[in-house]
C-alpha cells in the first residue's frame, strides 16, 4: 500500500512539475513520457504488493491450518488421557465396592456362627 502511495506521489509531482510545456524536463523526457513511466511503475508496484499479500494469506492459512490441526491433536489425546483415568478410577471403585461387600459378607457370616 505504501508503494502504491508513492507511485501515486510520484505520477502527482511529475505532473505538477511537467505542466510546463514550453521547457523541457531535465531528463530529457515530455511530460507524457515521465506520466506514462509513473504509470508503469505504478502497476508494477500494485502487482508487487498484490502478489505478496497473496503469499502472506496464503502462509496465513496454512499456520492457522497447522495450529488448528495442532490443536485437535491435542484435545485428541487429552480425551484420550482422560478416558483412561476414568476408566481406572470406575475399576478401583469396582474393586472397593466388591471388597466392602466381602468383608461385610465375612462379618455377617462370622456373626451369623457365633
Amino acid at each position: 500500500m505504501n508503494k502504491l502511495l508513492v507511485a501515486f506521489g510520484l505520477a502527482a509531482t511529475v505532473a505538477l512539475v511537467g505542466c510546463n510545456k514550453d521547457k523541457a524536463p531535465e531528463t530529457g523526457a515530455t511530460t507524457g513520457e515521465h506520466l506514462e513511466n509513473a504509470a508503469e511503475q505504478a502497476s508494477a508496484d500494485i502487482q508487487n504488493a498484490t502478489a505478496t499479500a497473496t503469499d502472506n494469506i496464503a502462509t496465513a492459512a496454512d499456520n492457522a491450518a497447522d495450529q488448528i490441526d495442532a490443536a485437535a491433536d491435542h484435545t485428541a489425546h487429552a480425551t484420550a488421557e482422560a478416558a483412561a483415568k476414568t476408566e481406572a478410577a470406575a475399576r478401583d471403585a469396582t474393586a472397593d465396592v466388591a471388597g466392602a461387600v466381602e468383608s461385610t459378607a465375612a462379618d455377617v457370616k462370622e456373626k451369623a456362627q457365633q
